[in-house]
């Protein structure tokens, strides 16, 4: 009361009728909500889980394991909890396989019974049903899924009407613009919750290609899947993730922008797959030191650290230690953005990519190939053995260098087709430790020059330091061949 008298006294009317207003956000998205709300619905999926029996001490059963962000997850912990026997043990000594269950959210895009969700909520699901925003449920049939991007296409036969949404451009989005989210959180089906953009193109390294929205409407587990639209009741969104220490909404959710997910659906639609485009390099950031040394101003673009034998880039002349700026007209300012505009450019399509080397611009025509999507084993890293023949060795960067003998070649497991100089001992105080360099790793250039002997290195290091130069960016190749740029301090 105190505080209301208070607030009178200072102008009633102006602040007992604007704060409602704020507080309850704009007055369209109840217009915004009953145009659309149709158009979401509950995903249910059923799973067989096998039991495991006699895992621990005490002989318990497992529990099912449920897909990320399921509701059911206490739910199913009671369950198994109240079917155990005495001492904890599970009843007669045994448990059946059984089904599991659990719920998401998704929108219809096509009238014809086309679903939009997540991957992550029908992943290794036996079973798919698609619940009306009326209770109706109707068995779906899966399409397709694209995991690196989290989205999968699910179909349905119709038994009346449908209700579809369009995708709007994301790209127009502002900050602070308000948006609307509407899902199943915690079963609670067809709920709408509204918030702002807090945030766009946010990487929460996720995956390869992260480019999320980032909002403060209210999402909880249960609403990955479903959409988040504008004002004008277009889907800019699909929900996917929180960061929350409580499992329940902070105000930080993510959600996959409607360009991207237009172009995946597509390709979900037509191949049931994704086909994306590869260039056929490994990248890496430009940093300030790096960009120094290749006389790039501003740091920015995607450093070239290597270029497949039989990709699209070889043929094209891209090499590595050239820093891509602009790709198919688009520019390139960091990584991510050559590795998201890429992916999203037809297999086949030739483009021009400008790129810096040795200061200068260069444009090259490149024919994008297909990249290949499937996930591959990454082999275990090999501890190399000790010796107690010490190889002679020069000293420079903080770094122990040696020529390249068989020996060593055997020693650190090194491909004979890999040349240049190799690192067998960094010291932990030094630059060469912070940037991560490591015994077994072989220096292939110095300064963009090719080295063969640990003199050639000292010798083009101390050169650099009379020329008065801050850095000296490094070509350097692991066992395997893989390479990477680094630029090393020379003060």
């Amino acid at each position: 009361m105190a505080a209301i008298c208070l607030s009178a006294s200072l102008g009633a009317a102006s602040v007992l009728t604007a704060a409602p207003a704020l507080a309850r956000g704009p007055d369209g998205i109840a217009d915004v909500a009953e145009k659309v709300i149709d158009a979401v619905v509950n995903i249910s999926t059923s799973q067989t889980v096998e039991a495991k029996v006699g895992a621990g001490v005490e002989g318990r059963g497992a529990t099912p394991q449920l897909p990320p962000g399921s509701p059911f997850e206490e739910f199913f912990d009671d369950f198994f909890k109240n079917r155990r026997g005495p001492g904890g043990g599970p009843r007669g000594g045994d448990m059946q396989p059984h089904k599991t269950n659990s719920l998401g959210s998704g929108f219809i895009i096509d009238t014809s019974g086309i679903v939009v969700t997540n991957n992550h909520v029908i992943a290794d699901a036996d079973e798919i049903n698609v619940i009306m925003n009326d209770g109706t449920k109707i068995k779906a049939e899966l399409v397709g899924v694209d995991k690196k991007t989290d989205l999968a296409v699910l179909k349905f036969k119709p038994v009346k009407p449908l209700v579809a949404v369009k995708f709007g451009d994301s790209d127009k989005l502002r900050l602070g613009e308000w948006v609307i989210a509407i899902g199943n959180p915690f079963s609670l089906g067809g709920t709408v919750t509204a918030g702002i953009v807090s945030a766009r193109n946010r990487d929460i390294a996720s995956g390869p290609y992260d480019n999320y929205i980032q909002t403060d409407a209210a999402i909880n587990r249960g609403n990955s899947g479903g959409p988040l639209f504008n004002l004008d009741g277009e889907v800019i969104g699909v929900n996917t993730l929180i960061i929350s220490p409580t499992g329940g909404s902070i105000g930080i959710g993510f959600a996959v922008p409607s360009k991207t997910v237009a172009g995946v659906v597509d390709q979900l639609r037509q191949f049931g797959e994704l086909r994306r485009g590869w260039l056929g390099v490994r990248i890496q950031q430009v940093t300030d030191e790096i960009a120094e040394s290749l006389s790039i101003k501003p740091a920015r673009g995607a450093l070239i650290a290597g270029v497949e034998d039989k990709g699209p880039a070889k043929p094209a002349g891209i090499e590595p230690g050239d820093v891509v700026v602009k790709f198919d007209g688009k520019d390139i300012k960091e990584p991510k953005d050559l590795s998201r505009v890429v992916a999203d450019t037809a297999v086949g399509k030739e483009v021009d990519v400008v790129i810096i080397r040795k200061g200068e611009e260069q444009t090259r025509k490149v024919t994008l190939g297909r990249l290949d999507d499937s996930d591959k084993p990454v082999p275990a890293a090999i501890k190399s053995p000790e010796s107690t023949e010490k190889p002679v060795t020069q000293r420079a960067l903080g770094l122990d260098l040696a020529t390249l003998s068989k020996d060593l070649r055997s020693r650190y497991k090194i491909k004979d087709s890999i040349k240049g100089v190799i690192i067998t001992n960094v010291d932990g105080t030094s630059d060469a430790a912070e940037k991560r360099l490591s015994p077994g790793e072989v220096i292939v250039e110095v300064a963009q020059e090719a080295v063969s002997n640990a003199a050639d290195v000292k010798k083009r290091v101390d050169q650099l330091k009379k020329d008065g130069k801050k850095s000296v960016l490094l070509l350097v190749s692991n066992a395997d061949g893989e390479l990477r740029f680094v630029a090393l301090s020379v003060q």
